[in-house]
């Protein structure tokens, strides 16, 4: 399929909208909830939450585009002829290794992170592009379907 066709069609924008909420909802479960205690213990690197509601439009945008990235990336590696499973995995174990584990890693080299903190972010992180691969890959944004023109 065609980059243009792709971005053009339903499916793609569905499914690029589907894993920008999946990230979203990951990144809520991570960082609000489960490293929340953490990030309060380290006052003036992290904003108080009081402060932290007003930027809310900015984690959209950035869960838009993260979304949208992840679903066209996908895309173009995508093997119909290989189980979904195993293309998600390979797909989110690739982001892990170029985004979650070398970005964690560069914020502990240059802020004073507790290691412990960067480990359970570099974890957590992992785990969640491997869910998001997983789930772009189930979601399949390049393949044909009967509304799509040809």
């Amino acid at each position: 399929m065609q980059n243009t066709r792709l971005v053009s069609s339903k499916r793609f924008w569905v499914c690029a909208a589907l894993v920008s909420i999946a990230t979203l909802m990951l990144d809520f479960a991570i960082h609000g909830w489960w490293l929340d205690a953490d990030y309060q213990s380290l006052p003036g690197l992290y904003r108080p939450k009081a402060e932290a509601g007003a930027y809310f439009g900015w984690m959209l945008l950035a869960h838009a585009c993260i979304g949208t990235a992840l679903t066209w990336l996908y895309a173009q590696g995508d093997d119909r002829g290989k189980p979904v499973i195993g293309q998600g995995l390979r797909f989110g174990l690739a982001l892990a290794l170029f985004s979650a584990i070398p970005g964690y890693l560069v914020y502990y080299a240059v802020q004073p992170l507790p290691a412990v903190l960067v480990a359970k972010q570099i974890l957590a992180g992992t785990v969640a592009l491997l869910l998001l691969g997983v789930f772009v890959a189930w979601l399949q944004p390049g393949r044909r379907v009967l509304a799509d023109p040809d």
